[in-house]
């Protein structure tokens, strides 16, 4: 596209003037249309396990176009009106709703989520950082001091557990305590943690009896965490690991023993950054992606580990939750597509 801003062999059309007053409003509300769905895609879907659900984190991309939606939108338009749309891809039958880390949302805010997806989907949801940050952080993310409401099992049910089941109901799949990096100091009491960590899981009711498919699981963001204590800790109160796969964490073959500690039950992964930027290439990544319209840095070991776990959960009767981040590999639908084939053809092999 940018090649045709220096093109003169052709005589580019007169630019449009930006619509204003009601053309504007009337453009900003207009409905969210689906791109048609790839008939390969249906076919792929329909061969899935049922207990399998992909589905990317947040929905708020326009790069997504031709994949996802079937106009360009801005941002702040998808975010708001997008995911009717989004979940009418036939490989997206879940959603990872990462805003509710950075503030709280109501019982209301869940149900209206709830009311524009069909009864099958899914939502994955990160708990508050307010209940999950040992941290108060200042703007630009530095910890100023020790966070007093850290694992407050209150807090936990009132600004997260409550207002999720409430609004979300039988379409609640999976809560994340996405535990944010502990300081150095607090890492040389991570058994005291882990005693509060297990205070708020114990106190936090269960997800059964409203959502059928729920489960409550725990991401950790330092590898000290993984050990066969926190596991004996989320097996007593009914909790799951959450794979992790970000740079601050070791690749997927090293938390898989977590898994294996607490098997039979759930997958519970967030698939989030490609190792090759390191510990703090987040945001390096999200500059070399953008749009995340393509796939720059395809992770075939993840895939490959990915498939088998989620084909041996779901065999064993259990419900599989996978989100990917487009800094996992460029583009999260693409990355999905490529997942759900690998999960496919390894079925196949192994039927």
């Amino acid at each position: 596209m940018q090649d045709s801003l220096f093109s003169f062999d052709a005589e580019e059309p007169a630019p449009r003037p930006a619509p204003s007053g009601a053309a504007a409003r009337t453009r900003a509300q207009a409905a969210i249309a689906a791109q048609a769905p790839d008939p390969a895609h249906q076919a792929l879907a329909a061969e899935l396990p049922s207990l399998l659900r992909l589905g990317t984190s947040s929905w708020n991309y326009p790069g997504w176009t031709g994949m996802v939606w079937a106009d360009e939108h801005p941002e702040a338009a998808l975010s708001k009106r997008g995911l009717p749309a989004y979940s009418q891809h036939p490989l997206f039958r879940s959603v990872c709703v990462d805003r509710a880390f950075y503030r709280p949302l109501t019982a209301s805010q869940y149900a209206a989520y709830a009311a524009q997806v069909p009864p099958d989907f899914r939502f994955v949801v990160k708990a508050p950082g307010l209940v999950t940050d040992a941290m108060v952080r200042g703007e630009d993310g530095r910890g100023l001091q020790a966070n007093p409401a850290f694992l407050d099992p209150q807090l936990a049910l009132q600004e997260f557990v409550a207002p999720a089941l409430e609004g979300l109901g039988a379409r609640l799949g999976a809560l994340v305590f996405q535990l944010s990096p502990l300081p150095g100091p607090m890492l040389g009491r991570l058994p005291q943690i882990l005693e509060r960590l297990r205070a708020m899981l114990q106190a936090l009711p269960a997800l059964r009896p409203h959502a059928p498919d729920g489960v409550m699981a725990v991401e950790v963001r330092n590898p000290e965490w993984i050990t066969p204590e926190l596991a004996q800790a989320l097996r007593e109160t009914g909790a799951t690991y959450c794979l992790g796969l970000h740079a601050k964490m070791p690749r997927i073959g090293e938390q898989l023993p977590m898994l294996r500690a607490l098997w039979p039950g759930p997958l519970v992964c967030r698939w989030n950054l490609h190792p090759v930027h390191g510990l703090y290439g987040y945001e390096d990544a999200k500059q070399l992606y953008e749009p995340f319209d393509r796939l720059h840095d395809v992770d075939e070991e993840t895939r490959e580990a990915l498939a088998k776990v989620a084909i041996a959960t779901t065999r064993a009767g259990h419900p599989a939750y996978i989100t990917v981040s487009n800094k996992a590999e460029g583009c999260a639908p693409l990355s999905i597509a490529g997942l759900a084939q690998t999960i496919r053809t390894r079925m196949r092999q192994t039927a």
